[in-house]
């Protein structure tokens, strides 16, 4: 007889510092917690709630919650994706789901779904938005880092990229506007951007005005971020992006985000795969899309002021396989 309990939760992680983006500052990561708990094996995923899709910690929770007699009763994958909708609150269902299926069943996740073993994996490493000269001071701490990630705004664009540059001749630099410029910010920093050796320009025009890239002829790559949520999206991609970031706060889940990867490398699109600033037991389910993508950026846990118990260790921008205990580690079998 299974007995089935669901626990959802809302958690406040301080951050270390101001992350600051171009549209706000955050100084903690609002997240939500589930914990399925069936005959004493528990299984838990991490969602953080994005204000920017119109999602808070307590929707979410509200969201949950109105479905959790649903998830109780016992409750497929497919079934999932039917009575929540892509967002927060299914990806932390979806997660605790596969985490939970993972300890009974003493097979970790990675196995059940023929992937490879998590392995060291580089990851972008995040420099918030501010000044110039901080921007670079920054830069040159992470002097280390493979790969940088770079926030931008409409403001100071040359004068921030040529600083950071001058401190990290070496590393591959994304830059991410989160959707703060026009195509005719785009174009007039085209050429420039390909002689900074900018590798990869993330989500630079707003997801509903972006009908300029197809038109337009990148020097550097373009990924979509917020105009990418579900393999749905995909379709309404084509001609404007080279690649697209999967992230599973936007696919609802690890199972969507597979689908989506699958048909994103069918349709030519390369990918990176990303994170909201989150702590490790959200990163590690992303970890499992890791191993192929051309660009890994999972830097969440980097910013909190104190991470989960066995979380994962990151040092100059390489990501270790996570413990068994964070996530999706099966049990040893009898």
């Amino acid at each position: 007889m299974f007995e089935r309990r669901l626990a959802v939760f809302g958690e406040s992680w301080p951050l270390k510092e101001p992350f600051r983006i171009s549209r706000g500052v955050k100084t903690a990561a609002q997240v939500v917690v589930v914990e399925l708990d069936c005959n004493g094996v528990v299984g838990r995923g991490e969602a953080a709630p994005y204000p920017r899709y119109g999602e808070t910690v307590e929707a979410v929770i509200d969201q949950i919650t109105a479905v959790a007699g649903v998830i109780e009763e016992g409750i497929s994958f497919g079934e999932l994706q039917k009575i929540l909708p892509a967002g927060a609150a299914r990806n932390a269902v979806d997660c605790a789901l596969w985490d939970i299926r993972a300890r009974w069943r003493g097979v970790c996740v990675a196995r059940t779904l023929g992937l490879p073993a998590p392995r060291p994996v580089e990851t972008a490493v995040t420099i918030g938005l501010d000044t110039p000269e901080n921007m670079a001071r920054k830069a040159g701490e992470l002097s280390g880092c493979p790969v940088l990630k770079i926030k931008l705004d409409r403001e100071q664009i040359t004068a921030r990229l040529t600083a950071i540059r001058d401190q990290a001749p070496s590393a591959r630099i994304i830059i991410d506007p989160n959707e703060s410029w026009s195509i005719d910010i785009l174009r007039a920093h085209n050429d420039f951007l390909a002689d900074m050796n900018i590798a990869l320009l993330e989500q630079p025009l707003p997801a509903d005005q972006d009908q300029g890239l197809e038109t337009f002829t990148p020097a550097v790559p373009v990924c979509a971020d917020e105009a990418c949520h579900t393999a749905a999206d995909l379709a309404g991609l084509t001609g404007k992006y080279q690649f697209v970031n999967i992230k599973l706060d936007k696919t609802g889940g690890l199972s969507e985000a597979l689908a989506l990867k699958q048909q994103a490398v069918q349709m030519g699109f390369g990918i990176m795969i990303g994170c909201m600033v989150s702590t490790s037991l959200a990163m590690a389910p992303a970890l499992l899309l890791a191993d192929d993508a051309a660009f890994v950026d999972l830097d969440g846990p980097l910013w909190m002021a104190r991470d989960r118990d066995h979380g994962l260790e990151i040092e100059n921008g390489i990501i270790a396989p996570p413990s068994s205990a964070l996530w999706g580690g099966g049990m040893p079998a009898n």
